[in-house]
């Protein structure tokens, strides 16, 4: 039996009409308060006491409940008569009541837009919006209408910012006269982040669906930057920094005075700096000298020694970015718990912990970022070169930063967390006691293994208290992540690996570390801060002495002086054209633009580098069992005459890659190319300035007195008077040789019968060779090691020389007795001894690679 429906008026598509304008208008009216209403109520007939129209006016009113009803009323109706009327206008009702978290609504809507009754291109959107919020974001957008009401009693369609601001004590005013007497610390962390939130939109008005957005995304931890940056005192009242009498503004702001004095002494030395630089040199010759400086220092040893070096220190500076962020959040973490414990305030079954929860994986990026820079610090740290990192002052900032990212983490797995810091630091002392004195034996005990199990050819399993200890240090990980069923994973487990890393790394930098740079260390930092003037003054005092002595001891190093030095004042020029101060660079570091950045870089480097490791040789044995006889048999004018050249080289090319070492006579040595940049760079100069700066970091042609003169100089003074410079730059110059070698003589002494020029092989020889080649005479034998390859089969096949040395010099003095090796790195055994140090920095002392 079919229920009764609701008495309609005559002519009731009119009727119906007007009451969807009625809904319309209604939204352009703000909703009150949610009211409960049993959930499942059925469509009203005319004999329950409540009518339609009454209830209709409760729904205009703005009670959750009755707009549902009304919803299900038209959705009713609409199976009658005018379907697609009724659904528009049950579909707006239902939307209303949505948006005050009604969960019946909810339902009815999705079912809606499943089923696309009375679904719009004017409301799809909003519809799937609220289909797809979840029960928390529902009970978020519950507690958010009480607060905004709360702000807003007035009950306007839209209000100003700043009306909301002002009424941001109405929230709290129910407890605010429980006692008198100052405001509670918690009402004023609640006041400064609601003030913070309303804020977020300044200069605009904001609707109750904007504070709905902005709420939801805190709550779901989403925090807006500019609520990141404020501090604690950001309530104090005053006039800005800029606007203070200087007096005052040391007093109050002295950081940001010692600012504006800096920005104002670099733009006095930089218009200095550039009137004196366009006085001495031409600037538009300066980036061309700087471009083949640095293009002339480009060589294999260079990037060898740099490349490991720039991927430390930027991947060391992501960490502390890194670390900076992760601070940053753990001060957004205490507003976030005043924000929900306001919203558990005005609806009680909040989920707080899945807030909590939300917080800590929207807030994963820095954690994984400082993941991965910590993976090419450890990978370039045993590959750079020592000399160049400062140990001492890097282990005291790790220490520090091991401190700190302790004490920014919650308090909920402090247990936990507490034993495993504790764990680790004994650990670490442990190991430290191996390098005692053997006085010092029950303390070189502990740190000792009582035993180790090889694991295959690469690894080794130790067994002592470390071990036990960093095993008992496992379960601590694995009881964080095991909190509130795994989502202790990234809520507390990850946020600790930014203190277990500092610590691991501290650890590292100790063991290179010297007892007079750590109190080096430690009292430069403490200082640092309040002899600032007095530091900076002696810095520059030294550093012009310094600069003062590379002039006087006319070394090549003084060319990167002459080049720092004409750097400054421009880079000082720029800096003042320029927007930016060392407090946004401060700030901008937390951004995570810069981090990803470094990453994307680094990550190109290592890419880069890997495919020349993979590439590369090594330092391989050169013991082929090809001699040269059986290769000219093979390859050479015996092999040309019985075919032809062609299908010889063709046949040949089946022993490329061949690592032989040879004996041969030394024919001839030339010179095939001389690289000079520093010459090249200077030659674009003005005469007078280049013949100066010839002089200033070249050498002098000799005096030429016949009674005092090498051999050398002898030479030297023959081409002085035909040399239109008074200075020289040869001794930067860069050769490139090539050296014929031809077969050895046979057992009698005599070549062989056969051995003609075409049996002869060409090797090409880098700069490296120089010393050697200079001393070889014709008719010397040699040992030479080369790998075949190139045009095999033909005319005199040119090779690349890997080494040299002369077997019958006379004199044991001459270089050319020495065996003369081409530097080749073994890239591969770098790369292992990298991935080794970073395995053991990671499982040391259990497991340990060998």
């Amino acid at each position: 039996m079919e229920p009764e429906q609701p008495t309609v008026p005559p002519h009731g598509k009119s009727q119906l009409n007007a009451t969807a304008e009625d809904v319309h208008r209604d939204e352009s009216e703000p909703a009150s308060l949610p009211q409960s209403a049993a959930e499942g109520a059925e469509p009203l007939n005319e004999e329950e006491e409540i009518s339609i129209e009454e209830q209709k006016q409760k729904a205009r009113d703005g009670d959750a409940a009755a707009q549902t009803e009304m919803g299900k009323y038209y959705l009713k109706l609409a199976d009658e008569k005018d379907e697609e009327l009724n659904d528009c206008t049950a579909v707006e009702w239902l939307l209303q009541a949505a948006k005050q978290g009604k969960k019946e609504a909810v339902k009815l809507l999705k079912s809606c837009h499943t089923d696309r009754k009375g679904i719009t291109s004017e409301n799809e959107q909003e519809v799937r919006q609220l289909v797809n919020e979840s029960e928390f974001e529902r009970i978020v957008r519950r507690a958010t209408l009480v607060m905004y009401w709360k702000l807003n009693p007035h009950r306007k369609k839209q209000v100003a910012v700043s009306e909301l601001l002002e009424n941001v004590s109405q929230i709290n005013a129910e407890e605010s006269n429980v006692e008198p007497g100052p405001v509670p610390k918690v009402l004023q962390k609640e006041r400064r982040v609601l003030e913070r939130l309303v804020s977020v939109q300044s200069n605009k008005d904001m609707k109750v669906e904007d504070f709905i957005d902005l709420t939801k995304k805190y709550a779901m931890g989403i925090i807006p930057s500019n609520m990141l940056s404020q501090g604690e005192d950001d309530g104090i009242e005053g006039k800005p920094p800029e606007d203070m009498p200087l007096r005052q503004k040391i007093v109050k702001y002295p950081l940001h005075a010692l600012m504006e004095v800096k920005e104002h002494l670099i733009e006095i030395a930089s218009k200095a700096g550039m009137h004196w630089l366009q006085t001495i040199i031409p600037l538009h010759h300066v980036n061309a000298l700087v471009f083949f400086f640095i293009i002339s220092n480009l060589t294999v040893d260079f990037f060898a020694f740099v490349i490991p070096l720039i991927i430390f220190y930027l991947s060391f500076i992501s960490m502390v970015i890194c670390t900076l962020k992760v601070f940053q959040d753990s001060k957004a973490w205490d507003s976030f718990r005043t924000m929900t414990d306001l919203l558990l305030r005005f609806e009680p079954d909040l989920d707080v912990e899945q807030a909590e929860v939300n917080f800590s994986w929207t807030h994963l990026e820095p954690h994984i970022h400082f993941m991965l820079s910590v993976f090419f610090v450890i990978l370039s740290f045993p590959v750079a070169d020592k000399d160049w990192i400062p140990c001492s002052e890097l282990s005291v900032i790790a220490i520090f930063f091991v401190i700190t990212s302790y004490m920014s983490l919650s308090s909920s797995a402090e247990p936990y967390t507490r034993w495993a810091l504790i764990t680790e630091v004994v650990w670490s002392v442990l190991g430290f006691f191996r390098t005692l004195p053997d006085s010092w034996y029950y303390l070189r005990i502990l740190g000792k293994d009582f035993t180790s199990i090889s694991i295959g050819n690469n690894f080794v399993l130790n067994i002592g208290l470390p071990s036990l200890l960093y095993c008992f240090l496992f379960y601590m990980f694995f009881r964080m992540a095991q909190l509130r069923n795994f989502k202790g994973t990234y809520c507390y487990l990850v946020p600790y690996l930014v203190c277990f890393m500092w610590c691991e790394l501290a650890v590292d930098f100790l063991k290179i570390s010297t007892g007079i740079g750590l109190i080096r260390a430690s009292v430069g930092y403490f200082l640092f801060l309040f002899a600032l003037p007095i530091l900076l003054l002696g810095i520059a005092l030294m550093f012009v002495i310094q600069v003062i002595k590379w002039f006087i001891s006319m070394e090549l190093i003084k060319i990167i002086v002459t080049l720092v030095l004409c750097t400054i004042p421009v880079v000082l020029h720029m800096w003042t054209k320029s927007t930016g101060t060392i407090l946004g660079l401060v700030k901008s570091l937390t951004r995570s633009s810069i981090v990803k950045l470094i990453l994307v870089w680094l990550t190109a480097i290592m890419m880069f580098c890997w495919v020349y490791v993979y590439r590369s040789e090594g330092m391989k044995v050169y013991n082929s069992t090809l001699t040269w006889h059986q290769y000219s048999l093979a390859c050479g004018p015996r092999a040309w005459k019985e075919t032809n050249m062609a299908k010889v080289q063709m046949l040949c090319g089946h022993l490329e890659g061949h690592r032989v070492t040879w004996t041969g006579r030394f024919k001839y040595v030339r010179i095939v190319e001389i690289e000079n940049s520093a010459e090249s760079a200077i030659n674009m100069l003005p005469y007078v300035l280049g013949d100066w700066m010839r002089c200033l970091y070249g050498e002098s042609y000799p005096t030429c007195d016949p009674k005092n003169v090498s051999l050398v100089e002898d030479d030297l003074c023959r081409l002085k008077v035909l040399s239109k410079h008074t200075c020289h730059l040869k001794r930067f110059c860069r050769y490139k040789f090539e050296i014929t070698v031809g077969m050895p003589y046979n057992s009698h002494g005599n070549e062989s019968p056969e051995d003609d020029a075409t049996k002869d092989i060409v090797l090409k020889a880098s700069n490296e060779f120089k010393n050697v080649l200079l001393n070889l005479v014709q008719g010397y034998v040699v040992e030479f090691s080369t790998i075949l390859e190139g045009k095999l089969g033909s005319k005199w096949p040119v090779f690349e020389l890997k080494a040299i040395r002369c077997l019958n010099c006379m004199s044991k003095l001459i270089p050319a007795t020495q065996r003369q090796v081409k530097i080749e790195h073994d890239w591969r055994g770098t790369v292992k001894q990298a991935f080794k140090f970073a395995f053991n920095f990671l499982f040391h002392p259990a497991l340990c690679a060998v």
